[in-house]
């Protein structure tokens, strides 16, 4: 019997704040008042804000009670595949809460904010080295606005040569998100299917290029966790009828300081520095999208550019070419920071071994999990190894319930159903920040699970059943959703 490193301890409940708060309790105390009171006026306000009246233990046990609820990376193993959910290094939260930067304005003028402005002029430089590319915009707020960012910058240069270019082409094994970012920019996405090996091939890619076909928008490291070992000559397939090389790179943390982007083809490459460089990622943001590009799409990048003279450095906007503006301001500051420390505390090794582990920690996963569960591409994945459930069908077990009752050991479960090229998908991405003991407690716990899906499948399809929220009737919670708590 495994030992799970969960347990059924105490579980205590939280009632909501206007249950619990009663009139006359305070946790603070207000400053004496200097001015006469006034009565809200109730044609304006009603009978005024509804806030709870609590002491101050009321308030620290009600915050208190709610993060023993809240499982993330600090907690334990978040193998999500495809979400990059590694730990994050507190030195990097300590260097971007430092107030110069945190209190830091960006309505501030140069003069003041030469430190800021220097980080980010570096920082551009470094991720430029890192992905072999030539030039960095940190403006995009997001992976998908990365993506955004990249079909402008295409759109630019066909523009620029008079060209009116109407496709894009989408392989089955790309994020997501990539048709929609597509489609924003006016072009059609045009879907390919990858091969046998879960790559695409460069003869699938020639058969659907033409004069009308802006470019190709490639995920590599792809979504199965497969390197595309053709990218090369798909990117002279491509190159031939001028065409360009978009590379959505979320799943850069399989290849930092391994692969030179721009050696195998890529003409403009996105980051997201919340996955691969060391923020926390999750929650609806905040997020980074860096866009990286070669020479030739380098005078299209968005406005304002950070530029340096006699060590002097200043936004301009003197590059008549650019797309123009992509945010308020110039991104998520405080993820840059955080993504500098990251990159400063790791140096070049570092960095190249944190890929070497997460490809390392994949590939042990699949090798001790594959004779356990269906694995649909037996051969070598990069950062994330894919498995289906269809081992586990004669016992009528799904993805699913597979993962529902790891939590039920102590792990959060997976990355379920996708890719959608994949029939009950299980995606697992350990990172390279997990041991060697807690990945062979998490095999060990999937072991068990599809013993217990042979022996004593009701026990999944009641999972979980040591957590504080049981089994969910999913169909109701999608369309009644009780959102009281």
């Amino acid at each position: 019997m495994i030992e799970t490193i969960a347990t059924s301890g105490l579980i205590l409940n939280e009632p909501l704040l206007w249950e619990k708060g009663r009139k006359g309790r305070s946790g603070f105390s207000l400053p004496r008042r200097d001015v006469e009171t006034s009565p809200m006026d109730p044609a304006l306000t009603g009978e005024g804000p509804d806030f709870p009246d609590l002491s101050e233990v009321d308030v620290v046990r009600h915050y208190t009670r709610l993060s023993t609820w809240n499982f993330g990376v600090d907690t334990g193993m978040y193998p999500l595949g495809s979400c990059t959910m590694k730990y994050n290094p507190k030195t990097n939260e300590r260097q971007a809460s430092l107030p110069g930067f945190s209190r830091s304005h960006p309505l501030l003028p140069e003069k003041l904010s030469q430190g800021a402005l220097e980080l980010m002029f570096k920082l551009e430089r470094y991720l430029a080295e890192i992905t072999g590319m030539e030039a960095v915009s940190l403006q995009p707020a997001a992976g998908a606005h990365g993506e955004l960012a990249g079909m402008l910058l295409i759109h630019a240069y066909h523009k620029g040569k008079g060209s009116q270019r109407s496709k894009i082409i989408i392989p089955d094994t790309a994020h997501g998100t990539n048709p929609a970012s597509a489609a924003l920019c006016g072009y059609r996405p045009v879907p390919v299917n990858s091969n046998e090996n879960g790559i695409l091939s460069a003869e699938t890619i020639a058969a659907v290029m033409d004069e009308e076909t802006a470019g190709i928008m490639v995920t590599n490291p792809n979504t199965l966790g497969l390197f595309e070992e053709n990218i090369k000559e798909i990117a002279e397939v491509v190159h031939a009828k001028d065409g360009l090389i978009y590379c959505d790179g979320a799943n850069m943390n399989a290849v930092m300081g391994i692969v030179d982007m721009m050696e195998i083809g890529i003409d403009v490459l996105h980051l997201n520095l919340h996955k691969t460089f060391s923020t926390p990622h999750g929650g609806g943001g905040p997020g980074s999208g860096p866009v990286c590009v070669n020479k030739t799409l380098e005078p299209f990048l968005p406005i304002p550019r950070i530029v340096s003279e006699n060590g002097h450095y200043a936004l301009s906007e003197d590059f008549p070419q650019s797309i123009g503006k992509l945010d308020t301001f110039h991104g998520h500051f405080g993820v840059m920071v955080k993504a500098y420390s990251y990159i400063m505390s790791m140096g070049a090794e570092g960095l190249k071994k944190a890929s070497q582990l997460a490809v390392l920690n994949a590939n042990y996963i699949k090798e001790k999990l594959k004779g356990v569960f269906h694995l649909p591409y037996d051969r070598p994945c990069m950062h994330e190894c894919v498995f289906t459930d269809k081992n586990q069908a004669a016992n009528k077990i799904t993805t699913l319930e597979m993962a529902k009752r790891l939590m039920d050991y102590g792990f959060h479960p997976p990355t379920v159903y996708f890719p959608l090229v994949v029939q009950g998908a299980i995606m697992i991405e350990p990172t390279e920040t997990e041991s060697k003991e807690d990945i062979d407690r998490f095999i060990d716990a999937l072991q068990h699970i599809a013993q217990e899906a042979k022996e004593n499948p009701q026990i999944l399809k009641e999972a979980p059943n040591r957590c504080k929220v049981k089994r969910l009737d999913e169909t109701a919670a999608a369309r009644k959703p009780c959102l009281a708590g």
